[in-house]
């Protein structure tokens, strides 16, 4: 870190252009590493709450918050990268005047906030986020307003994460799962969730066709997981060297997909189950 050379305006036009460095090194040694353009983007809001889900806000009030969860913004998207440095020149004018005003001691108002699980999304306050990004602060003060959604936003780090977490939420409206039923089911690649949701409501079809009644979602959903996911997972998992490095909920899909096109139908037996073996990936 350079040393500050006692004149605020002069170092806060010193960390600016050190801040505007960074941002250009960091998106040089992401295209160089053929990194995804969405590493070091700073995650809009709107399309995080949009694919999680929103049940709810309520006012939480002025809190002291750690500054390294400030990962979002409301509507400053192109002006800041993941960590708050400037992307571009055009904020350099406010930004020294800010963060000179703060290098002479002027109190700063509390910045304002939604908060999304652990993460925080800024509705006003960004120049003074990155200036305290700049000077490495770990705390700043915010008022806050909490979102509750649909589904958990943990284990969102990028823009791509979003659209898992989208998929996750439209087959859980369509697959009512609860519980550890709930947390059972877990994909990386987003589109097998709408897979799942297709096979799921197939079983849900045949079991009514079977009872000759209307059955709920809730009830399909329960039933799928306790009478179809759990034995084909327990029977997967007690066949030494299939799947191991996949979740339960992706070995049941494959094993779903190459059952049916083994035997052309839904039943079980140690002769499906040795030709599944042969062909199962690690």
């Amino acid at each position: 870190m350079a040393r500050d050379t006692g004149f605020p305006a002069a170092d806060a036009e010193n960390d600016f252009t050190r801040q505007r460095r960074r941002a250009d090194v960091a998106r040089l040694v992401g295209w160089l590493r053929r990194q995804p353009d969405d590493v070091n983007t700073i995650l809009p809001f709107d399309e995080v709450v949009a694919a999680l889900g929103k049940t709810g806000e309520r006012r939480v009030g002025l809190e002291v918050i750690r500054v390294d969860s400030i990962v979002g913004s409301v509507d400053r998207t192109r002006d800041f990268d993941r960590y708050f440095r400037p992307t571009s020149a055009r904020t350099r004018e406010r930004w020294q005047r800010i963060a000179t005003a703060t290098r002479r001691g002027e109190a700063m108002p509390p910045i304002d906030v939604y908060r999304v699980g652990p993460m925080h999304f800024v509705i006003d306050g960004h120049h003074r986020v990155s200036i305290a990004c700049s000077v490495h602060n770990t705390l700043i003060e915010a008022y806050v307003t909490e979102i509750t959604t649909r589904i958990s936003p943990d284990g969102i780090t990028s823009r791509a994460d979003l659209l898992v977490k989208d998929h996750r939420r439209i087959f859980l409206s369509r697959v009512p799962l609860i519980g550890k039923a709930r947390d059972a089911i877990e994909f990386s690649d987003p589109w097998q969730y709408a897979e799942l949701s297709e096979a799921v409501e197939a079983w849900g079809f045949r079991l009514m066709q079977e009872l000759g009644e209307f059955v709920d979602r809730r009830t399909v959903a329960r039933r799928w997981f306790g009478e179809e996911f759990l034995p084909v997972v327990r029977m997967v998992r007690s066949v030494g060297g299939m799947m191991t490095r996949h979740t339960d909920a992706e070995a049941y899909m494959w094993i779903e997909r190459e059952r049916y096109r083994l035997v052309r139908s839904h039943t079980w037996n140690d002769e499906i189950i040795a030709q599944l073996k042969e062909t199962a990936p690690n």
